[in-house]
């Protein structure tokens, strides 16, 4: 099947609609063996020929901008996801980054705690790891809620869940006796994008088959490169060579699958930290020459990590290009799940970023987009319709990943009572 002159997100709207029964029996097929994460969220990027995740984060922020209407259903799930995994507990800790400097992230932890409460829980506690926050404070979050937050050590006691909302970028060298989710062995400590991309792209080749349509119209062409050292000659040689090889091998699909002759576009990729966060340590390239034109702010930019540490691993990945719009700014889409199902979501723009650039950086304008109930009037929604199919995909991905972590028992913590 060629791309005809519809966009590949209404080629694709169309054929999950056709094919709705077999996706709802395969996704449960999928799904059976599996327990999700509390919850989780997938950047996409909308081009006219592809969409897929670009990043998947088990640890999301951004809670305060879906929209009314996902708010509200968000409550029901949070409340259906508790009493499935733990249906006895009625104490939580939210465990929250130590941004005391960014009032926007206190706004998310205010709604994710509003949420819980709501969701039918007798207390829910703020907490950090403590490590720059030294004493228990009030924050004030960006639309004025106040917030307690307690170093974790002083309501540990207290809590018989923590529900963790800090990415663990750092190793707290925490010593919990109670369940966490997220766990902790799936922090930015201890976990590597590319495993997740490996799992998404064979999900989405069986997804595509399902629906017959071409696989390069979902995946995302991912691979690792180690040893990284911006510094070292040698290490840059390599990695041309490695961005040589991979856009040579994403020529053909881009000229026989992806793109009319009339319309063919050359491939262009990310470089992207391989345990990275927030935006940070990323580059978006078009040849291997690029590289050997790094200046001093792009060095300085590739080696910025949260927490520090450097980066020393990357993935090469195929850029997709954001045709999507809204009000005249380029746009992205960003779902929520909690459990495995859809929560809601927003619209990422950013008035001076083009449509190869990433948008997860500062200046970004969220905007509305709501969800959450896929099946009503289904037909005219495509672009809830395709989005929600592929965050559906994404989270599966990300329970096969958790699933690995736990049987590598990373750090020798016992999942077992978080992830089955």
């Amino acid at each position: 099947m060629s791309l005809p002159d519809l966009q590949v997100k209404d080629v694709l709207h169309q054929k999950m609609i056709a094919h709705y029964d077999s996706i709802k029996s395969w996704f449960a097929e999928k799904s059976q063996d599996f327990v999700f994460p509390f919850y989780s969220s997938f950047d996409l990027r909308d081009s006219s020929v592809k969409v897929s995740p670009v990043d998947a984060n088990l640890f999301p922020a951004g809670f305060n901008n879906i929209c009314e209407v996902d708010r509200e259903r968000a409550v029901e799930l949070c409340e259906a996801y508790l009493k499935e995994h733990f249906p006895s507990i009625r104490r939580i800790i939210l465990l929250a980054e130590e941004h005391t400097h960014n009032p926007f992230y206190w706004d998310n932890v205010y709604s994710l705690k509003v949420l819980l409460e709501q969701s039918g829980v007798s207390s829910v506690y703020v907490c950090v790891p403590g490590k720059n926050i030294k004493e228990d404070m009030t924050i004030i979050s960006a639309r004025g809620y106040s917030i307690e937050v307690f170093l974790l050590k002083n309501k540990v006691d207290k809590g018989e869940l923590i529900i963790s909302n800090n990415d663990f970028s750092v190793d707290y060298q925490l010593d919990l006796s109670v369940p966490v989710t997220p766990p902790v062995s799936a922090g930015w400590s201890t976990r590597r994008k590319h495993s997740f991309f490996e799992k998404y792209n064979l999900l989405a080749r069986e997804f595509a088959d399902l629906i017959q349509v071409e696989p390069e119209y979902l995946t995302i062409k991912t691979e690792k490169f180690t040893n990284f050292q911006i510094n070292d000659s040698e290490c840059l040689k390599k990695l041309k060579e490695k961005v040589d090889l991979f856009l040579s091998e994403l020529e053909p699909i881009y000229r026989k699958i992806l793109y009319k002759e009339k319309n063919r576009q050359k491939p262009f990729l990310f470089l992207k930290n391989n345990a990275g966060t927030y935006g940070l340590g990323m580059t978006t390239i078009t040849s291997s020459q690029d590289i050997e034109n790094w200046n001093y702010k792009i060095k300085k930019k590739m080696k910025a990590t949260k927490g520090g540490g450097g980066v020393t691993e990357l993935i090469i990945q195929e850029g997709i290009a954001s045709d999507l719009q809204k009000e005249g700014f380029v746009a992205e889409p960003v779902v929520y799940l909690i459990g495995h199902r859809i929560t809601g979501g927003f619209l990422r723009t950013h008035k001076k970023k083009g449509v190869r650039d990433n948008l997860n950086s500062p200046g970004a304008v969220y905007r509305t987009l709501c969800i959450s109930d896929l099946e009503i009037e289904v037909e005219g929604k495509p672009m809830e319709n395709v989005y929600g199919w592929i965050a559906h995909l994404g989270g599966l991905a990300l329970a096969y990943e958790l699933q690995a972590i736990k049987k590598e028992n990373i750090q020798g913590i016992d999942d077992s009572r978080i992830l089955s």
